[in-house]
């Protein structure tokens, strides 16, 4: 050993196989320790405690592990421990309190747990607690901030973050007049916070969201920040009661609210912070109009504005230049006016969900030549779609749906054919012509939504190059000519496909059976006939289920008898939709091996033959639609073990028999089964015979030839009636099927 050893450092030398235990250890003199960044894997080094001289000991980012048993109180010289980044677990070693004169104290990124209060009360025997900096922050520690805190008035970082406290801050916490962090954010603190932080006259850096604070802001909480130069706080509980002429202060260069009640008026402490960089006002109750000289005033310096989900009222600058920004989300509020000419460097741009007019700029593409993600959608822009979009060559989501644009889709998209392009959402437009052909190009293109469209002619040959389509949506469309097969064969990865509202003739093809991650299949309102495809039982997706898949887009599905604009896991939702076409020719019985499916839509078509047996395979099935067919025999008894169905229809076909008993299917009305005249039996009135009719006579007992005479006539006009009833329904359900496609419902969705 070397006796006058006095600093070691070691840091990242990939040092690893530490000795817990060593029979002698020599370093009488050593002050300073560094091994940090090593490989290190064992429990916490037991001769460690032998270096009592140690001043300095750094043994962070490395994968010691284990409880911490060692008595600290020998290290009575030591200023600065540092452990952060290992696997240390158990609770904190309550002899650090012993270390009166330790400075800085890193224990973060391990696993921790137990009481806070345990570790800051066992400071309470120093005279004078000389701590500046403590960090425990991602660990497992609980409980409440102990008044204790206010003792730790040397202190100037305190880092509690991403742990499990709980309670309110102390009002002790006032005496801290040398703090300048504090970062309590991403615990479960649902307290107060006292008006005594208006005392930290030295705080630069307030980080509290992600917790579930009560009670109010004042202006006494803020009188005295006068460094304060970020403010971070998040609380749906928490209200800001601050005069809306008061002027604080400070000057801040980082703002963050969320989910509290700061408005409705955009006060004047707001309106006053002209040096930021970064502002972040999310959901926050603004409703008031926001003065076009504040956004000038930001514009020059800001990287990052976030006003969204609030109902801020008014008309944003005409031009702003903006050369740092690189993200602006006004989305979710009421802005109204001209989309601004913003000259900006910015790659995310959301301004959807508003009340902006007036045409798209026509040089968007080089005012904002590095945008990533374009979201103006919902809003009431009109004119076209400016072909300069295809100068942002950066550009990977485009979102324009639910405006009023018109004219034809710019046939400019070779210009995008080595981007990344991978959402194309244009769709509840007034869009009219063909879908260029140019469009093929795109081949990291995975979303394509033009729905709800004036779009005419075929699906051009060449989106089949487009082999990363996930989903195609092009319902509610004027596009015609057959459904092609390439659309299964070349985009296997396809998870949407809704052509639905079209004018689609031809046969469902084979080849739509190969695609194993389908699980959205809306075909319904077109021109199709033919048979259902056999085959269906390979839409494995559907089969088997993936509720780890995650999906998420937009899209309208029609299910329960509604149309719903659907916005969650489409995963979770596997839906067939068949339903107004003249497909023909019975339901496969491949088609109850769908074992996932939750819709099955195939009303008013003219499909005949029986339900398949094997219906109530389908356990998860909501919705089940086969009204306006021609499908006959008895209902299956089955579905009566379709837990799930919530929406049955099989109205207007040539159904005879009992209706099926079941739990389920006893809670649909009448109007579920209509139009089928053979049908008898709850919810619908005609009642099932109750008792068969023999032709054995009975024993006789000595009844008179009277009474004898009396029941054959009984018999004989019982024959008579059934006779009547069954020639009156055959008629009637003759008659139903004639006059069928006279009362085929057209416009309402089942």
């Amino acid at each position: 050993m070397i006796p006058s050893l006095l600093e070691l450092y070691c840091h990242g030398c990939e040092l690893q196989d530490m000795a817990v235990t060593l029979p002698f250890v020599n370093f009488s003199s050593l002050s300073v320790l560094d091994l940090s960044q090593n490989l290190f894997n064992s429990s916490f080094p037991e001769w460690l405690s032998t270096l009592t001289s140690l001043t300095r000991l750094d043994l962070s980012t490395n994968s010691f592990s284990g409880s911490i048993a060692v008595d600290f109180g020998k290290f009575e010289s030591l200023e600065d421990l540092h452990l952060s980044l290992n696997n240390f677990s158990g609770p904190v070693p309550v002899t650090l309190g012993n270390l009166c004169y330790l400075r800085k104290l890193g224990l973060a990124s391990g696993r921790f747990s137990g009481d806070i209060s345990g570790l800051l009360n066992s400071f309470t025997g120093c005279q004078t607690v000389s701590l500046e900096m403590l960090n425990l922050n991602s660990n497992d520690l609980v409980g409440e901030l102990p008044d204790s805190i206010g003792l730790f008035k040397n202190l100037k970082h305190l880092d509690l973050a991403y742990n499990s406290l709980w309670g309110s801050i102390p009002a002790s916490i006032g005496n801290l007049s040398a703090l300048e962090v504090l970062y309590l954010h991403s615990n479960k603190m649902n307290g107060s916070i006292p008006e005594s932080f208006g005392r930290l006259s030295e705080l630069r850096d307030l980080n509290l969201i992600a917790n579930s604070w009560q009670g109010v802001i004042t202006e006494a909480h803020l009188m005295k920040l006068t460094r304060l130069e970020s403010l971070m706080l998040s609380s749906s509980s928490l209200v800001f009661k601050v005069d809306p002429q008061w002027i604080p202060p400070f000057r801040l260069d980082y703002l963050q609210l969320e989910d509290c009640t700061v408005g409705p008026p955009f006060s004047t402490w707001l309106q006053v912070q002209n040096r930021l960089t970064q502002v972040k006002l999310q959901n926050v109750g603004i409703s008031d109009t926001i003065p076009k000289e504040w956004f000038s005033e930001l514009s020059a310096e800001i990287l990052v504005m976030d006003l969204s989900e609030n109902q801020i009222r008014g008309e944003l600058p005409e031009e702003l230049v903006s050369p740092k920004l690189e993200m602006l989300d006004l989305s979710s509020n009421r802005f109204e006016g001209f989309l601004p000419r913003w000259s900006t460097n910015a790659t995310q741009f959301y301004i959807h969900e508003n009340s902006l007019s007036g045409p798209i700029p026509r040089d968007i593409g080089t005012l904002m030549p590095r945008l990533r993600n374009l979201h103006l959608s919902d809003n009431t822009l009109n004119g076209t779609i400016p072909l300069s979009i295809c100068k942002m060559a950066d550009l990977q989501v485009l979102s324009l749906r639910n405006n009023y644009l018109s004219g034809e889709l710019p046939d400019c998209w070779r210009d995008l054919s080595t981007s990344s392009l991978w959402v194309v959402d244009v769709s509840n437009n007034s869009l009219s012509g063909e879908i260029p052909s140019s469009m093929g190009l795109l081949r990291s293109l995975g979303m394509l939504l033009l729905s709800e469209n004036n779009l005419v002619g075929e699906i051009p040959s060449s989106l089949q190059n487009c082999s990363a389509l996930t989903s195609i949506d092009l319902g509610e469309n004027q596009l015609s000519g057959e459904i092609p097969s390439w659309l299964a064969e070349n985009l296997s990865a396809t998870f949407v496909l809704r052509l639905r509202s079209n004018q689609f003739h031809g046969q469902i093809p084979e080849a739509l059976c190969n695609l194993p991650l389908l699980h959205f299949l809306d075909l319904s309102h077109n021109n199709l006939s033919g048979g259902i495809p056999k085959c269906l039982d390979n839409l494995t997706a559907i089969v088997y289920g993936n509720s780890s898949e995650l999906y998420y887009q937009e899209t309208k599905v029609v299910t329960k008898g509604r149309a719903y604009d659907y916005n969650r896991n489409l995963a979770l939702l596997n839906v067939i939709d068949f339903s107004e076409n003249n497909l023909s020719g019975p339901i496969p019985e491949e088609m109850t091996k769908l074992l996932s499916l939750r819709v099955l839509n195939l009303s008013s078509n003219h499909i005949s033959g029986a339900i398949p047996e094997k219906i109530g395979d389908l356990k998860v099935l909501e919705t089940l639609d086969l009204s306006h067919n021609q499908l006959s025999g008895e209902i299956p008894a089955t579905l009566s073990s379709l837990t799930f169905l919530t929406h049955l229809i099989v109205s207007y076909n040539n159904f005879s028999g009992k209706i099926p008993a079941g739990r389920q299917l006893q809670t649909f009305d009448a109007s579920s089964y209509q139009g089928n005249p053979f049908l008898c039996g709850f919810p619908s009135r005609v009642k099932c015979p109750t008792e068969s009719i023999t032709t054995t006579a009975p024993p006789t007992t000595g009844t008179e030839p009277e009474d004898e005479e009396d029941e054959i006539f009984e018999l004989g006009t019982g024959l008579y009636v059934s006779i009547v009833l069954g020639f009156g329904f055959g008629f009637l359900g003759l008659c139903v099927t004639l006059l069928r496609k006279e009362f085929r419902k057209k416009d309402i969705e089942w």
